[in-house]
């Protein structure tokens, strides 16, 4: 696997992570088309990614970070195939080089089901694991959404 920062996604890697996002996410969370995707992302400020390519060069993992509220947020998406071999971890620490905090949501139930019919698992213990803390009088309750925000500092 080779990892890739990049500040601008090409319209391929676009879609590669849209396909990638909606494979992976809760169906709920999907996205329609490739333009309702660039516009969530054109709302996001100071972004940044880490693409991670399979020797083939498909996209099979995505970081990616900004700002919303003063605070540095971030997002991983990555192919269930490569669940637990330790290259979330590795996108993960490369993030943590280059800031000094990282926040995000994480959905902490197992409510809710992928666009292929499996069960959506919550990567809560992932990020425990990798030493974020659960800040659990910080929750985000939507309609599509229900999740708990956590915290990572240098």
């Amino acid at each position: 696997m080779e990892f890739i920062n990049q500040i601008e996604l090409s319209k391929t890697d676009k879609e590669e992570i849209l396909n990638l996002w909606n494979a992976e996410s809760p169906e709920k969370l999907n996205y329609q088309t490739l333009l309702e995707f660039e516009n969530y992302l054109e709302n996001l400020t100071e972004q940044s990614h880490i693409l991670m390519k399979s020797e083939s060069q498909s996209i099979k993992g995505w970081y990616f970070d900004f700002i919303r509220k003063n605070e540095k947020w971030f997002a991983i998406i990555l192919d269930s195939k490569f669940h637990g071999k330790g290259l979330g971890t590795k996108i993960l620490n490369l993030a943590k080089e280059k800031e000094s905090e990282l926040n995000g949501w994480v959905i902490d139930n197992h409510n809710d089901r992928k666009k292929n019919g499996e069960l959506y698992k919550s990567p809560l213990n992932f990020y425990l694991k990798n030493g974020f803390e659960k800040l659990d009088k910080e929750r985000l309750e939507l309609e599509k959404l229900s999740a708990v925000k956590i915290k990572w500092k240098k």
